[in-house]
């Protein structure tokens, strides 16, 4: 079997692998949390993303690859996500929370992208030999990882739209309890001016 169609198989099941255990075991459980407990874990998890500091070392990896572009790319935008991933990490129980999530899921998805892409570029498909013990890197962790970022971003909107209905619910909720309060004290004006004889 050709290399490609190895590597295209491995990334597959892969993503098809992590895919499944998302749907199975990490979304059932952390769906039901509150927004801060429920991205603890994928924050944290994207904490070790230093990892990909590894495709700059020689021996790790073939000497020819930390002097790519993939290379540096891939080691530096991994560890900004994981800045990023533990500055949200701490400020999940912060008004930055929200914002902060955004910026770290926006950007660690497209550092992960841009990855495949710039190992497309250098055909590393063709030459998987390039990866060393790096090679595990986007056959197991890249899809676990993406897979992970999809659920940071499905939390978020869902938790978003939550609160903007618990928001507009609870607007109306105060607005309905106001006129009830205005009713209530014009009854009573009225009681109050009308003089009753006997």
């Amino acid at each position: 079997m050709p290399i490609p169609v190895i590597w295209g198989i491995t990334v597959g099941f892969g993503f098809l692998a992590w895919g499944v255990f998302a749907a199975q075991y990490i979304w059932p459980a952390i769906s039901k949390r509150e927004r801060a407990e429920a991205l603890r874990p994928i924050l944290v998890l994207h904490g070790f993303r230093y990892i990909g500091l590894a495709v700059l070392i020689p021996g790790v990896v073939s000497p020819q690859l930390p002097a790519t572009v993939f290379a540096r790319e891939l080691a530096y935008g991994d560890l900004a996500a994981a800045t990023l991933a533990l500055i949200a990490l701490a400020a999940l129980r912060t008004r930055l929370a929200e914002p902060l999530v955004w910026i770290f899921n926006i950007f660690g998805t497209a550092d992960l992208l841009n990855a495949f892409y710039q190992g497309s570029r250098i055909s590393l498909a063709d030459t998987p030999g390039l990866l060393g013990a790096g090679y595990f890197i986007p056959v197991f962790g890249v899809p676990l990882l993406l897979v992970t970022h999809i659920l940071a971003f499905r939390l978020v909107q869902l938790k978003s739209a939550a609160q903007e209905k618990a928001s507009s619910e609870s607007t109306v909720s105060a607005s309905g309890a106001a006129r009830k309060r205005k009713k209530r004290a014009q009854c009573i004006a009225f009681i109050r001016s009308t003089k009753w004889t006997t």
